[in-house]
């Protein structure tokens, strides 16, 4: 049980979303107190076990025909008594773990910052529950998935008071929302075949295999463009984006038929994201110390 609930909250893609609120934080606050502490905590393990968790409860049966999961991608359980217990388990852990830290941080900052934090939870839920299943209607399946990594990074900056509008600010966030939307769109790529045989739309499914490569291609160019409006240094993440550029360019002549093809790509996408985040972390201690 322990071990399951552990592999639904996909332990890959904690940092990416612990490592946006944090290092928003400290770069505001510059200090290290409880809020940051807590937040932390809270954005590594509860959040991913409740954006990811629940996702594969309501999930499940669409996961058994899909080849991809059952590793680092997604667990499944092929017994459906022994799958019911473990949904159980996945939703009282996760009500165990999400609560008492949200509760907790709905009372630090201002409305504002509790709002943004209760909007930020709600997406998670609505992309993934009966009836609201955002992840079911294009285009808006993408937007919400962004806004699951750069919802800890906004949370962070209303929660500090950050101008959002400032010139060191808006295009980190928009870069962020940018790249996120990228990731999903051609994520759905590789799913193109099992979610229409499933009934599951998405982006890939309406816009087709090839077409969504070339979106999600453009997305991460634009993600870098944008950051070429931050002041020097923070300039120098430009590049950052464009390694995923150059890795989704190579599917870009993937069709509906071959779309599996595309989890080559996904699966780069995961190893990626550890060095980008390592030249972030440097970029950031850079900028923290003006040493350019």
């Amino acid at each position: 049980m322990i071990a399951s609930i552990v592999k639904s909250s996909r332990p890959i893609s904690w940092i990416n979303t612990a490592f946006p609120f944090a290092a928003a934080y400290l770069l505001v606050e510059r200090q290290i107190d409880v809020v940051l502490v807590v937040g932390t905590l809270f954005f590594l393990i509860p959040y991913n076990l409740l954006m990811y968790g629940v996702n594969d409860v309501f999930d499940w049966e669409s996961d058994l025909t899909n080849p991809r999961k059952g590793g680092i991608e997604g667990d499944v359980i092929r017994e459906r008594e022994q799958a019911r217990r473990v949904h159980r388990g996945i939703l009282m852990a996760s009500t165990v773990t999400v609560v008492p830290p949200f509760t907790w941080l709905l009372f630090q900052g201002s409305a504002m910052a509790a709002a943004t934090l209760a909007l930020v939870v709600l997406g998670v839920l609505l992309y993934s529950v009966p009836y609201a299943r955002f992840k079911e209607r294009p285009f808006l399946d993408s937007f919400t998935s962004a806004l699951h990594f750069a919802g800890p990074l906004i949370y962070a900056l209303v929660l500090t008071g950050a101008e959002l509008s400032a010139r060191g600010v808006w295009p980190i966030v928009a870069s962020f929302v940018a790249w996120g939307m990228a990731s999903h769109a051609f994520g759905a790529v590789q799913d193109v075949r099992a979610d229409r045989e499933g009934g599951i739309g998405s982006i890939a499914t309406v816009l087709g295999a090839r077409p969504t490569v070339w979106l999600a291609l453009s997305l991460y160019i634009a993600s870098a463009a944008v950051l070429l409006a931050l002041p020097w240094p923070g300039i120098l993440a430009a590049a950052l984006p464009l390694a995923y550029a150059v890795s989704v360019a190579r599917f870009v002549g993937v069709t509906d038929t071959t779309c599996e093809d595309a989890n080559r790509g996904w699966r780069t996408f995961l190893w990626l994201n550890q060095p980008v985040g390592f030249l972030v972390t440097m970029l950031l201690i850079v900028v923290w110390n003006g040493w350019l």
